[in-house]
């Protein structure tokens, strides 16, 4: 074993986060921990990395096992170096050891200049250096909060890979549904103060968890059922009751005294929003660029009044420059940007604004207003907030008091509330829990309005868009139909046709021998030769059954995702079998030309 937690518990204000809750960490164990914003995950992690300490029990960690931790909000020295930062308390011995691949790690990270001072960085790159701090020390325990956060689709694939061949223990918080189902092996649910277990993968633990509230569901039908008995027997005259009397009133008093599970509040807002007109935001020729540098190139746009719209490109490629000059937040330096005068456009932007610690979360949604209109009704604020999973002594405790992705989901509610009829997101996934998250795609489906949204999270992607954007990083943005998997099917196939059309690549003429070389088959070949029909004709089978298997499942994204990647996979090699077919057949009829020419 390599870590343990017995017994734990700890609270915040009147607030129990972790209630004599135990963990363990075994060799080769990759944990993903989720639940609400605010429920006590990262609370958990900072016990685990011993950076807290609990109020009751006790964290062990096991003789002589190295522990790295990724906090959600690193601490870092503003007058360091990056490539310092990430190295900083090794010993010039291990320095020199893991200068190189500290590199190698910034480089895939796009942290490339490594004299820049850490204060200079934005707080995307600050957090993928403390990334990069974390992998490059050689560790048994890896706890990461919050690691895909600021990384793009390019580098969240290549962390994928790193932490599947990490041989230690791994704990992490993350929202990123696909990086949780391909990564762990083990699920945690942070709930109610408990701590909830679920061998398998994500998908394994959303199966397993409905099966475990179901029964909690059951088991309290079948206590409510039992007290309206008892209750029955109760109310009947002493002589009916007999001489049993005083033991089965006390077994219906301890039945009584139980509690059944508890009913959660559920983020259920409907779609509030304002008319939209015909018109609604037009960019024709839009040109902008930075330093010197081209961000958008003559870029035309029509918004339509039901688009749904992902915008994905590597970090610093222009996406969220894209959505300030929709906003209006910036003026282009060519083309113009018209708006529709019934647009109202709601901007969920990466940073928060600013908020007054002591303001009251209540009083911030009154700002807004104290009735917000509904197509169900008029909702108040405390109303509102309840719906967003703020119960009652939260709404009126001091914002200061609320975790960081509580913060995020009070900001998000101020922006649907404002009835906005285009929306504008960028990235939305970052420190939002998957359930607010799952509540915000359903939202979105049934929206009377434009969505707009800048995302690294290929499951949002796949939930929400219908047509994507690619910023390209030289000013041009091209537009692909469908989600995110559509988009990678889409952008394999442009490769694939790209690489057809560039032909063979010419071989250089080698000098002639004095006589013509027999032509004939390699073992390899031949073995090829006699077996690649049937080997054809086997992919292909296994691809209908893929296809077959993706009809079933439509709804389905985690296993719609894996089934995806399978066929793509599938192609590949389909592809590469049809190309040494072709090769072989060739080959096989020069030989039999050249055997019929010698008879």
């Amino acid at each position: 074993m390599l870590l343990s937690a017995e017994n734990i518990t700890k609270t915040y204000g009147t607030r129990v986060l972790l209630d004599h809750v135990s963990f363990y960490l075994e060799p080769g164990e990759r944990v993903g921990v989720v639940g609400i914003n605010g429920a006590g995950k990262s609370t958990l992690l900072r016990m685990l990395a011993g950076v807290e300490e609990p109020e009751t029990g006790t964290v062990q960690r096991f003789p002589n096992v190295r522990l790295e931790y990724l906090p959600q909000s690193p601490d870092f020295d503003p007058e360091a170096t990056v490539l310092e930062q990430v190295l900083r308390g090794l010993s010039s011995d291990a320095r020199a050891l893991a200068e190189y691949e500290a590199k190698t790690i910034l480089d895939r990270l796009s942290v490339s200049d490594f004299d820049q001072r850490m204060g200079s960085l934005s707080g995307g790159q600050r957090k993928r250096a403390a990334l990069a701090a974390a992998l490059v020390r050689p560790c048994d325990v890896l706890i990461l909060d919050e690691p895909t956060n600021h990384l793009d689709s390019e580098m969240t694939a290549w962390l994928e890979d790193w932490l599947k061949s990490f041989s230690g223990g791994l704990v992490m918080i993350t929202h990123d549904r696909y990086f949780l189902e391909r990564v762990t092996n083990r699920m945690i649910e942070v709930d109610g103060g408990k701590l909830y277990g679920y061998e398998g993968s994500y998908e394994d633990f959303l199966r397993r968890k409905a099966e475990r509230e179901e029964s909690a569901r059951a088991s309290e039908r079948k206590r409510q059922s039992i007290l309206r008995r008892e209750y029955q027997w109760v109310m009947q005259g002493p002589t009916a009751r007999g001489t049993k009397s005083r033991e089965r009133l006390e077994r219906y008093e301890a039945l009584k005294e139980q509690s059944g599970p508890a009913e959660k509040s559920t983020l259920e807002l409907s779609s509030i929003s304002s008319r939209l007109g015909r018109k609604t935001i037009e960019l024709k020729g839009v040109c902008k660029s930075y330093e010197g540098r081209m961000v958008l190139r003559d870029f035309d746009c029509n918004l339509l009044r039901d688009d749904r719209i992902g915008i994905v490109g590597p970090n610093g490629s222009g996406k969220s420059t894209l959505l300030d000059l929709i906003a209006g937040r910036i003026q282009p330096d060519a083309g113009t940007i018209s708006v529709g005068e019934t647009v109202r456009i709601g901007y969920f932007c990466q940073e928060n604004p600013p908020m007054d610690p002591e303001m009251r979360v209540i009083d911030y949604v009154k700002e807004i207003g104290e009735r917000i209109e509904t197509p169900e009704g008029t909702v108040t604020a405390a109303q509102l907030l309840e719906q967003f999973l703020f119960p009652a002594d939260v709404q009126w405790s001091p914002i200061g008091k609320l975790s960081g992705g509580e913060k995020r989901r009070l900001f998000l509610l101020s922006v649907l509330a404002a009835a906005p009829n285009v929306l504008l997101l960028d990235e939305p996934t970052n420190d939002l829990d998957i359930e607010t998250l799952t509540i915000l795609e359903d939202y979105l489906e049934g929206f009377r309005g434009a969505v707009v949204a800048v995302s690294h999270d290929r499951y949002f992607l796949d939930k929400t868009a219908r047509r994507i954007f690619a910023v390209e990083g030289d000013g041009r943005i091209l537009p692909y139909v469908g989600g995110y998997t559509d988009y990678l099917a889409a952008l394999a196939e442009k490769r694939r046709a790209e690489k057809r059309a560039a032909g063979p690549k010419e071989k250089k003429e080698r000098p002639r021998s004095a006589g013509p070389k027999k032509l004939r088959f390699s073992y390899k070949e031949q073995r090829d030769y006699d077996t690649i029909e049937s080997d054809i004709a086997g992919l292909e089978a296994q691809l209908a059954d893929n296809q077959d298997q993706q009809a079933q499942c439509a709804t389905d994204y985690v296993a719609l995702q894996r089934l995806q990647e399978e066929q793509a996979g599938l192609e590949a090699r389909l592809e590469e079998k049809m190309d040494r077919w072709l090769y072989l057949s060739d080959l096989a009829e020069r030989i039999a030309a050249q055997d019929a020419e010698k008879k």
